[in-house]
């Protein structure tokens, strides 16, 4: 850069920036003096002087005008000959001073955090969620509690019932996490934020199980994708009916779907597996035997495999709800910098020759002289060679500077002539 620097005080900085193939954005930017401490910027002569400022603030927060409107205020103060500043100032006044809101008591939502879980085996992140299914008359509902292990996509534990009530959803979480063996501090529970699942009751129950709690945020079904998935898939299958009869019929109808779902359902987000295999630990097992198959099959037809032998597909090793962005890694080189061996002074290296600015021909010489490959100036007494060796800067006796001049765009040709008068009639 420093090289650029002084070239351009000889010919230009536009004209150095082509020769060396170096943006002028970055040149601009890597030659700007580096900022210092920004001063407070001065009030005017005009700004209200603190005294005055606090007399404001007194007057808006007397008893008098305490529930008016700056409007009201500055309208008052005048029809009683009083003026203490315009309206804009006072509520730029009360705005300083946190004093500007809505006067009416509306609720303010917090901000909430995205949740980010993962997943790397069975039985350490549960999803779980309440959905309703239509009863036989109208405003009758069932309600069906699933937990999800999403790793897996195995149903660890479902239950039907007539209520939606946070003593099911306790009854239901004790007896899963009883049959499935866990530990304190293992499992993470995530769900949404219906009545059930922020019950204080069930936080303490999860509490003294050693269980962590995850929330998704409000309105976000994105934060809890894989029950919302599975409800879609179990209300699209072809055999579920517009209606049950009753919670004996809904009961009996989910213990079929959850068996088929389980045992025999091929999940496309776990490499076709079904659920139970991959929740059992036979993932590795039935993903061999299925790569068996395919090296046979490849044996017998390499021709019809035109790119690579077929894999058979694996179980991700990661399972995420909401996956932390993707930082790129920070190049501490920058892209159009000029590397170390093409700076005078120092050994030339062939290995960055894709990294090297290229140089002017030789027949594109504007003055008297040329330019090596370095980047130094010749002599019209020493040729420019590619192998020419280096030289140092004060060496080179040469006063101009060889420019490469923008080659002119070729013109298009029409792909066909063009049609005479003649031909339109």
């Amino acid at each position: 850069m420093g090289f650029a620097l002084e070239l351009s005080q000889e010919v230009g900085k536009v004209r150095a920036c082509t020769a060396l193939a170096l943006p002028r954005a970055s040149f601009y930017r890597l030659n700007r003096p580096p900022r210092g401490d920004t001063q407070p910027r001065p009030s005017p002569p005009r700004t209200l002087v603190a005294e005055e400022r606090q007399a404001v603030l007194q007057t808006l927060n007397s008893e008098e005008f305490s529930d008016k409107a700056p409007a009201e205020v500055y309208a008052t103060l005048l029809d009683r000959r009083q003026y203490l500043c315009s309206i804009r100032t006072m509520y730029r006044i009360l705005g300083k001073n946190g004093e500007v809101r809505e006067r009416r008591d509306q609720l303010r939502h917090p901000t909430y955090k995205k949740p980010e879980l993962l997943a790397t085996g069975s039985n350490q992140v549960w999803s779980w969620d309440i959905t309703k299914l239509l009863g036989p008359q109208k405003w009758t509902y069932f309600y069906l509690y699933v937990i999800l292990d999403i790793f897996s996509r195995y149903p660890v534990g479902w239950m039907l019932a007539e209520r939606e009530s946070a003593s099911l959803a306790e009854r239901l979480i004790v007896e899963t996490q009883e049959k499935q063996g866990i530990q304190p501090g293992q499992l993470t529970v995530h769900m949404d934020r219906g009545a059930p699942m922020t019950a204080k009751s069930f936080a303490l129950l999860l509490s003294d199980l050693g269980i962590t709690k995850s929330y998704s945020r409000p309105h976000v079904s994105d934060d809890n994708p894989f029950i919302e998935s599975h409800f879609k898939t179990a209300k699209y299958m072809p055999d579920f009916p517009e209606k049950f009869g009753s919670i004996q019929d809904a009961r009996a109808y989910f213990r079929q779907f959850f068996g088929w779902y389980a045992m025999e359902h091929h999940h496309s987000g776990i490499a076709l597996l079904t659920p139970y295999q991959v929740h059992h630990g036979l993932s590795e097992l039935v993903t061999s035997q299925r790569q068996e198959v395919l090296t046979q099959a490849y044996t017998r037809h390499p021709e019809r495999f035109v790119r690579q032998p077929p894999r058979a597909l694996q179980v991700p090793t990661a399972v995420w709800i909401n996956p932390p962005p993707v930082r790129k890694e920070e190049n501490p080189t920058p892209v159009n910098s000029v590397p170390q061996s093409d700076l005078p002074g120092s050994p030339r290296n062939d290995d960055l020759e894709s990294t090297r600015p290229m140089a002017p021909p030789e027949n594109a010489s504007l003055g008297m002289s040329g330019r090596t490959k370095t980047g130094e100036l010749a002599s019209p007494e020493q040729p420019v060679h590619a192998n020419a060796q280096h030289s140092p800067l004060h060496d080179a006796p040469a006063r101009h500077f060889a420019i490469n001049p923008t080659p002119s765009k070729p013109t298009a040709k029409r792909s066909r002539p063009r049609r005479s008068a003649a031909a339109l009639h």
